[in-house]
């Protein structure tokens, strides 16, 4: 499929995209709550950012003041079963996944098309960047450590939650004022249609990745990154 022309960034999803869904919900989500209690006793800015983050976030939710840190980390858990997609889990996640990856017992799984097609592009001279609803640390470890190696120096930018919702257009309108790019070079890949839309509605161009167990539920479909020419 020739989708390229024009295109000066490619902005890729992650799960069920470049990764396979069980990797996220098999491996990464029982790792985080088998280890997270081990933080319990951390005493460190970035984990009393979490726990004040969290806390903020259920007075604003639940109008309740949650003035423990083990209720703070009950909730975290309780967000972590549900797959909230609030900032305070996401960037805990990725603390706990970074000792897991930097210890070697995590290695971020990739399709096997990804890593050629990434260095296609980049050869081709075109800019990559991945929006994910995982923190950008998480991203950096996934991609840094794993199967294929470390993938980081294809990227040139990162967006995770801190920047708005996957599914909000005003989200990709605000990449693409941070890539500085006109919003039709940029291409947006993901498996999810309500993200394609919300990317499709500030002007992105859009192709939805249908790996197995996907749904093809969009007008611009591949099958894998091979076919992206």
């Amino acid at each position: 499929m020739k989708v390229l022309d024009g295109i000066q960034w490619i902005l890729t999803d992650i799960e069920g995209t470049t990764t396979e869904v069980s990797f996220v919900y098999d491996i990464l989500f029982p790792y985080f709550r088998a280890h997270m209690d081990q933080w319990k006793t951390v005493d460190s800015a970035p984990m009393n950012d979490v726990l004040e983050q969290t806390r903020l976030l259920v007075l604003e939710e639940q109008s309740i003041n949650l003035s423990s840190k083990e209720a703070l980390f009950d909730q975290l858990r309780q967000w972590s079963i549900e797959d909230r997609k609030v900032t305070p889990l996401k960037t805990f996640q990725g603390m706990v996944w970074e000792q897991g990856f930097k210890s070697g017992a995590i290695k971020g799984h990739m399709y096997p098309d990804v890593k050629p097609a990434l260095e296609r592009w980049t050869a081709m001279g075109m800019k990559l960047a991945i929006f994910s609803s995982g923190s950008i640390a998480a991203q950096k470890q996934l991609f840094g450590f794993s199967i294929e190696g470390d993938l980081t120096r294809y990227f040139s930018a990162y967006f995770d939650t801190t920047t708005g919702m996957k599914r909000d257009e005003q989200t990709y309108q605000l990449i693409v004022q941070q890539v500085n790019a006109p919003a039709d070079s940029v291409l947006f890949l993901s498996d999810i249609h309500q993200e394609l839309e919300a990317a499709h509605a500030a002007g992105l161009r859009t192709l939805q990745l249908v790996r197995p167990g996907t749904q093809a539920n969009w007008s611009w479909c591949v099958a894998d990154f091979s076919e992206i020419q």
